[in-house]
This record gives structure tokens, C-alpha cells and sequence, in this order.
């Protein structure tokens, strides 16, 4: 299956087209690799890393799905990796931990 129709038939992106301008950005990977290819094969137990608009989600692909069909058909189709919650994009993590290092206080000697 191309990767641009499993983003669409697992309801990560509304449209192909809209898929397609997503992996053409560069920021996905498959299995640690980046793609820049709409039409690269995708199989089950590939792990995708997808860029989302704060985030970053890995899921492993445990079947591959027939068609667009309802979020809870699509979800059976994949495995979060990170747990419940994403992983923060790297840029806010350091903004998060600088702002805690400031409101530490300073050790008593």
C-alpha cells in the first residue's frame, strides 16, 4: 500500500492530496528513515513517525486497512508507540525545561 492511502484510510490526513503535500515536507519516517516519496510501500509492523502541528507520533502498523472506514476501524489497524500521550517536538521541550530551571532556587551553601 502507498503511504499517502494509508495516511488517508487511517484518517491522519482528509485527502491524498493532502497527504501527499504532508510527506512531501520531509518530516516523516518510516522505520527511522525520512520519506519524501507519496508512493512509498508501506507493510504491517512498519513504524511510522508522524510530524503533527505540536507533536510527533510513532505508531506501528499492525494490518494494513481496505478502505476509509470509521476512526474505530481505522485505530485497530496501528499501534501507538509513545503511550497515550506524544512525544513534544524538540523546540518546546527546551522552552519547557528552561522555563523550569528558572523557578528553581538557587542551593543553600
Amino acid at each position: 500500500m502507498r503511504l499517502d492511502r494509508l495516511l488517508f484510510c487511517l484518517r491522519f490526513a482528509r485527502s491524498r492530496t493532502a497527504a501527499q503535500r504532508w510527506i512531501g515536507e520531509g518530516h516523516m519516517r518510516l522505520n527511522g528513515a525520512r520519506v519524501t516519496r507519496q508512493d512509498q510501500a508501506i507493510a504491517a509492523g512498519d513504524v511510522l513517525t508522524l510530524p503533527l502541528a505540536r507533536e510527533a507520533v510513532a505508531i506501528e502498523l499492525l494490518s494494513l486497512p481496505e478502505r476509509r472506514g470509521p476512526a474505530k476501524e481505522a485505530q485497530a489497524c496501528y499501534r501507538r508507540l509513545d503511550g497515550e500521550g506524544a512525544m513534544r517536538i524538540a523546540g518546546e521541550r527546551r522552552a519547557a525545561g528552561a522555563s523550569q530551571t528558572d523557578k528553581e532556587e538557587p542551593a543553600q551553601q
